[in-house]
């Protein structure tokens, strides 16, 4: 499986790690990526489904 969240669509960021010399080294940030069981209304059973954090927390807090 790729490192996308399947409801956000987030995805890995290109970056720069930098030493203290100053030193560029390319580097990879990714998605914090948990797998979690959803209910679905529709279907009326439980989606497993691999969401990122901030997708999650978004989730929650519509559902209050």
């Amino acid at each position: 499986m790729s490192k996308i969240c399947q409801i956000s669509g987030k995805k890995a960021n290109n970056g720069y790690s930098i030493s203290h010399s100053h030193i560029r080294t390319k580097k990879i940030q990714n998605v914090n990526l948990q797998t979690k069981k959803i209910w679905s209304i529709e279907k009326n059973n439980w989606i497993k489904v691999r969401i990122s954090t901030k997708a999650l927390k978004t989730l929650y807090k519509s559902e209050i």
